[in-house]
């Protein structure tokens, strides 16, 4: 089936439960209003269900290519590219200063969930591009905005983040890419980076690497890092592209799933040296880059929102188009769609909550983002800065994980035919795969989570945060419904198994790390299903209200019933993670490493 944007499901989750109206109120974001949403989104809607959504399947099939150090993107790809561009979406979030369209992250999160559930493989590349913004942004001079931020915004050029080495995964301490500095003020470069994304293509005209190296003598370590531009082609006096620098693209990977996006192996320097411009400071590179790797978390978990979305539209077609066996209830006399069959309602209904919670949770999110950066209140920006952080590793970690679960189920919905590549069903599943893994495995955010989120205020924060969903309990309680009453209960046993949690990681993150890290995924989907059921919750609540307004009641009711769903059949698996984190630690460290 195509791609239809859940629209109606973005606009409610910014007007009900991430504030735009809010949002529009802020300096810088007068023109935000749900109006201007409405009409951004539709068109982008437009964009992604045309342009984007008809390329996915074939560019699976027909992926890029690489030869003779350049690669070929899918047939179509470029021609989409030029249309993105000139629609303007890559600016869509960035300051109107450098051409962009100064909207909020609100907006810009929900228009790249769209551009991800059209065909994730292509939207890799201006997601790479938004984080080079933002680290240009916050600490590239005023001479390297000048030249590089309006083509970057305006997408004529696009933006890399080269971290990995063939030595150097997740642990960039060991980098080992060396710098030499110039009498001129530039550096030159050299060095070998692997899995970089979109590190070669041929759908802009410069592509704007941005890479950490060592500085001859610097420090060991992360304290010996820099941050360098290296463009593909150096920057002529008039800001066209000139001569050809010293980096290469000498192979791309053959990967299990998101095959059209080119993950590049880039060498840097055999010519004598890349030309690279120092960002910032000597040796606080890895600082400067982490606003790239905080900027690609959150959209890699708006990613799996985005790819699950469309494993459940899918599904959903499937399971209405597909006749098999008659219903166990004996509504149709022969056999039906089997979307009549309890397990495969049980499915879809699980694919559904698990989307619309973490998209709600994801917009809530991007909310508190706008606020942190642009309230005129210290102490409001303050408070929405901590839950943004706080969010994060959850919308990235919980996110991707469910993204797994989501396009696994919708794999099973098809069953036979799920396993055979041509449904399309099987490519949901393999690209989501490399999701929990890049931009920080789902342990690497776990362990943000239980570190610098949870452990270093002594669980303070958690607990704020367990106080205000206390208070959406409260009002549930209040409404008198049966699926108010019931998502109270499990919203409440859920709180309360987050706060066992909280405890147990903020006593012995010190004192038994090994204890407390060893429960740190489960402690990630603890939380990340806490918050999502929460959200979830309050849109409840507001679905409540406008059905005794009597407004959108078909729209409303089925708001009631996914909660109530996620609430039966999702936060009940909290108290059993509880159980897993405070009593089992011991068990995963008990096997002698020799015995494995």
């Amino acid at each position: 089936m195509s791609y239809q944007a859940p629209v109606k499901d973005m606009l409610f989750n910014m007007q009900h439960l991430a504030g735009l109206e809010e949002i529009a109120k802020l300096p810088g974001f007068e023109e935000a209003s749900l109006e201007t949403a409405q009409s951004v989104l539709e068109e982008c809607a437009k964009f992604n269900e045309e342009v984007l959504a008809p390329l996915n399947h074939p560019a699976d099939v027909a992926p890029s290519a690489w030869a003779d150090k350049k690669v070929t993107t899918s047939k179509g790809f470029k021609e989409a590219y030029q249309k993105f561009t000139e629609g303007g979406w890559q600016g869509l979030q960035h300051p109107v200063a450098f051409g962009g369209s100064g909207l909020p992250k609100t907006i810009g999160a929900a228009c790249g969930e769209m551009a991800n559930s059209a065909n994730v493989s292509f939207a890799l590349c201006p997601m790479l591009t938004d984080g080079a913004i933002e680290a240009l942004l916050t600490a590239g001079s005023d001479a390297l905005k000048a030249t590089y931020l309006a083509k970057l915004v305006s997408g004529q050029w696009t933006g890399t983040m080269n971290l990995t080495e063939p030595q150097a995964g997740s642990d960039l301490s060991l980098v080992r890419s060396r710098a030499e500095p110039k009498p001129d003020g530039t550096y030159r470069i050299f060095g070998t980076k692997i899995f970089i994304t979109y590190g070669e293509h041929d759908m802009a005209e410069n592509i704007v690497h941005l890479v950490l190296a060592r500085v001859q003598g610097a420090p060991e370590g992360v304290k010996g890092i820099s941050l360098f531009v290296v463009p593909k082609f150096l920057v002529q006096a008039d800001g066209s592209p000139g001569e050809r620098n010293d980096v290469y693209c000498v192979s791309i990977e053959h990967k299990l799933g998101i095959k059209a996006s080119p993950t590049a192996v880039l060498q840097l320097g055999d010519n004598g040296g890349a030309v690279g411009y120092l960002v910032g400071e000597e040796n606080r590179g890895l600082e400067y880059m982490f606003i790239m790797m905080n900027a690609a978390r959150y959209a890699v978990g708006v990613q799996g929102i985005a790819v699950a979305e469309r494993a459940y539209q899918k599904a959903v077609a499937y399971a209405r188009e597909r006749v098999q066996s008659r219903p166990v209830d004996g509504s149709v006399a022969g056999p039906a769609s089997i979307i009549h069959h309890p397990d495969v309602r049980r499915m879809l209904m699980t694919m559904r909550a698990l989307t619309q919670g973490t998209r709600a949770l994801a917009l809530t999110a991007a909310a508190a983002y706008d606020a942190a950066h642009h309230h005129p209140d210290a102490e409001v920006r303050r408070q929405n800065q901590t839950f943004y952080e706080f969010a994060v590793p959850l919308v990235k970690g919980y996110s991707t994980e469910i993204s797994l679960e989501v396009t696994s189920l919708g794999v099973q919905v098809h069953g036979g035919m799920g396993f055979i590549e041509e449904t399309g069903a099987a490519q949901y599943y393999r690209d989501a795969r490399i999701l929990t893994i890049y931009e920080g495995t789902t342990a690497i955010q776990a362990n943000d989570l239980v570190g610098r989120k949870t452990a270093r205020d002594g669980g303070q924060t958690a607990r704020a945060l367990a106080a205000q969903i206390e208070k959406t309990e409260a009002q549930l309680r209040a409404s008198g419904s049966a699926a108010a009453k019931s998502t109270a209960l499990h919203l409440g046993q859920a709180r309360k198994a987050f706060l066992d949690a909280v405890d147990f990681v903020a006593a012995n993150a010190k004192s038994n790390p090994n204890a407390a890290y060893a429960g740190s995924v489960p402690y990630l989907m603890l939380t990340g299903n806490l918050f999502a059921g929460w959200q979830l919750a309050r849109a409840l609540l507001v679905a409540e209200a406008e059905l005794k307004a009597g407004r959108q009641t078909e729209f409303m009711q089925a708001k009631i019933a996914t909660a109530h769903f996620y609430a039966e059949h999702i936060l009940t698996r909290a108290p059993a993670v509880r159980d897993a984190i405070v009593q089992g630690a011991g068990s995963v460290m008990a096997l002698d490493m020799q015995a494995f």
